[in-house]
């Protein structure tokens, strides 16, 4: 198995996700005594290649359309578009993967893109379905940060095309860039779970802001409405897309809120007492019980 350090990745896409990526890559692989691998970058924005190249992040910039020069040049590729670009991106570079090539994307959602991407890539190249549980709240390669996936969640969907040694590879890759834990499931699972801990999470933020009686409501704030309202600040096409795109599993947990929203509005109203204290109380016990286990996301 090839060495992290001795590797040539490429990032397509160096957004807050990609720039990240190549951040985390180039100070925590690179840093290994005998390093001789290359981070390249494939991107739109020629500024944001620019500053990337001029700190030393990556090697190599290139633009959209030399993507076709770059990927041959790569060991491991790391898709780092939205859901639909990334298909479009695999289905057109079908032909100019490396043989071996190992590609992982970063996208929120899996199933539709289960359905396609095996008629998208070449046999020769192994497609590792992934989902770094991290970012922030503003996008860009600029607010990109090579230690925003210290103590984070990832998931991977193993397909049975992967093999034992590509899997094994991209394992290392994660804790190497400093993930704690790595949540394997299936494609269907993981749009069903990224459903309630991150796109109901957009949902309660953006409805809650635009229920705010004014602008100036923050004055009388204390914490709780920023803490909950932080990922508001939302990248509005890349989430329009997250929902739709798993609109199915999103509806059914927007109704079981709605149902327990319902409930605590019932509780309210009547001025039941005993019962509301009751449901507040199975609330903090079952949120110590999650503890760690709910997943931090952006």
């Amino acid at each position: 198995m090839p060495e992290l350090n001795q590797l040539t990745y490429g990032i397509v896409g160096l957004g807050i996700m990609g720039g990240s990526i190549a951040k985390s890559i180039r100070a925590n692989v690179f840093d290994m005594p005998g390093a001789c691998g290359e981070i390249l970058a494939c991107d739109v924005n020629a500024l944001s290649l620019g500053t990337a190249a001029h700190d030393g992040v990556i090697d190599e910039a290139f633009a959209p359309d030399d993507a076709a020069l770059m990927l041959p040049r790569c060991d491991f590729v790391c898709v780092c578009l939205y859901p639909h670009a990334t298909l479009r991106f695999l289905q057109e570079h079908r032909a100019h993967f490396k043989t071996g090539a190992v590609v992982t994307d970063i996208s929120g959602v899996k199933t539709e893109l289960e359905e396609h991407v095996r008629g998208a890539l070449r046999d020769d190249v192994d497609f590792v379905f992934g989902h770094p549980m991290a970012g922030g709240a503003k996008e860009g390669y600029v607010n990109s940060n090579a230690s925003c996936f210290e103590g984070r969640n990832y998931i991977l969907m193993p397909q049975p095309w992967n093999t034992a040694e590509d899997l094994s590879l991209v394992k290392q890759l994660i804790s190497a860039m400093g993930f704690s834990r790595i949540v394997e499931t299936d494609c269907r699972s993981h749009d069903h779970k990224i459903a309630f801990t991150s796109q109901l999470c957009h949902v309660i933020a953006s409805a809650l802001v635009e229920s705010a009686e004014d602008e100036h409501i923050t004055e009388f704030g204390g914490g709780s409405f920023e803490d909950l309202t932080r990922i508001a600040m939302i990248n509005a096409p890349l989430w329009t897309e997250l929902f739709l795109a798993n609109r199915t599993e999103l509806l059914a947990h927007i109704g079981s809120f709605e149902a327990q929203l319902d409930r605590i509005k019932t509780l309210i109203a009547d001025g039941d007492a005993p019962e509301l204290e009751l449901y507040l109380s199975d609330v903090r016990k079952r949120r110590m019980t999650m503890g760690t286990l709910v997943s931090r996301d952006s």
